[in-house]
């Protein structure tokens, strides 16, 4: 295989890893109003298992409001339903048309659970990051193996690989960073 590939693959792995975090952490509460707290939330509708921007437009017109209103009216229930199951705990209101979701503050301890929860994804995405270290190595080491590359080109290749996994943990830190000064935010 191609030392340029294993390098390219890695960096693209490890950038999914990293969006992936990114993603994760859109979901999670803080004390704000976000689209993206509720447009990932599953819902059966028409029969089918659709995610909820799919179905609603959903708008922030106060910091501690969400509001969705479903494009077609027949599926406001089955958003609601969907709300209620999902993990949010957060009870929807349904008015008329229209279902308002009033963001609570968030306690203390809620506050510390979350950011242990974060704490968790950034763990889970470095785990990533440093088996696509360990995976990108391997195949380097293949690589010289079968003479594609030589012993000196193999230990520069690895230490850019171990630059990118270096790289890319300063960036899972960085956004746990953010995000927690985000939760913790009163």
């Amino acid at each position: 295989m191609d030392p340029d590939e294993i390098m390219l693959d890695a960096e693209a792995a490890m950038e999914k890893g990293f969006e992936y975090l990114q993603h994760e952490f859109s979901a999670v509460r803080t004390g704000k109003a976000s689209p993206a707290l509720v447009e990932n939330i599953d819902v059966v509708a028409y029969d089918a298992q659709m995610k909820l921007k799919q179905l609603a437009l959903i708008t922030t017109p106060e910091p501690r409001l969400l509001v969705i209103q479903p494009f077609d009216a027949s599926t406001t229930k089955d958003i609601e339903k969907a709300i209620k199951e999902s993990k949010l705990g957060i009870n929807p209101i349904v008015d008329g048309k229209i279902i308002r979701l009033p963001i609570p503050a968030l306690s203390e301890e809620r506050r510390k659970d979350l950011v242990k929860g974060i704490k968790q994804m950034a763990e889970e995405a470095r785990v990533r990051v440093r088996s696509t270290r360990r995976d990108s190595i391997d195949a380097l080491k293949k690589a010289e193996k079968e003479g594609a590359i030589s012993e000196d080109q193999l230990v520069s290749l690895e230490k850019e690989i171990q630059k990118l996994t270096d790289q890319f943990g300063k960036k899972i830190d960085d956004a746990v960073n953010v995000k927690e000064a985000d939760i913790l935010k009163v």
